[in-house]
């Protein structure tokens, strides 16, 4: 889920894996193992070069957020939270 994240918002930025690599200090082959879901728990440390180079919130890579769209396609606003 979360490589599928990150290969979205590095093709919106248009950005190829070979130039996110670069840029973010990661190896193209961890890189393309988190895209495809071989790789599933990233450091925060990487999660953070890739967000930075990606200029987006880590957030939206792994936030509550970003895993509730993907699971219903309803968008969870911040602080809603169950209310049991």
């Amino acid at each position: 889920m979360i490589g599928k994240r990150i290969r979205e918002q590095r093709v919106n930025k248009g950005l190829s894996l070979s130039q996110l690599a670069i840029q973010a200090g990661v190896a193209k082959s961890y890189l393309s193992s988190l895209e495809r879901g071989q790789q599933q728990n990233p450091s925060i440390e990487i999660l953070k070069k890739i967000s930075i180079q990606l200029n987006v919130d880590i957030d939206s890579l792994i936030g509550e957020g970003a895993l509730e769209h993907e699971r219903t396609g309803n968008v969870k606003e911040k602080g809603e939270g169950n209310k049991e």
